[in-house]
């Protein structure tokens, strides 16, 4: 190819392939991510999967996506549950005990249910009030 016969629409056609092969290879690792991560498929049919999508590139990905699609999305689902509530509980684990006045409402259930006298209730209190 000579270089002044590289036009405009080769250019185009050469980025609108680009871009194919890009997407078509995100789709290949959500695939692969997906079925990896699959806990109700045995590993037989996961080798099948992969010898499908391999062999057959285009064609195994568009099967599969067409065929597990409502899976693909529960399991998404799930996945981003399960990490929220790790989040979730993770920052109330590490959050504070509600300021001066948890404390306070801790040191009364105390004192209520008799486990501090009405001198330590005092002196946590003053604590709490002082930070």
């Amino acid at each position: 190819m000579v270089l002044g016969a590289y036009t405009f629409a080769s250019f185009l056609w050469d980025m609108l392939l680009l871009f194919a092969f890009l997407i078509w290879f995100w789709l290949l690792i959500t695939v692969f991510t997906d079925l990896f991560r699959r806990q109700d498929t045995s590993g037989f049919a996961k080798v099948l999967w992969v010898i499908f999508v391999i062999v057959l590139p285009y064609l195994g990905v568009f099967v599969y996506l067409i065929a597990e699609h409502k899976g693909m999305a529960d399991r998404n689902a799930k996945a981003m549950e399960a990490q929220q509530g790790q989040m979730d509980a993770y920052v109330r684990s590490v959050a504070g005990s509600g300021g001066a006045a948890g404390e306070i409402e801790k040191a009364k259930a105390l004192l209520d249910s008799g486990a501090i006298t009405q001198a330590e209730f005092d002196s946590i209190k003053a604590k709490a009030l002082a930070s």
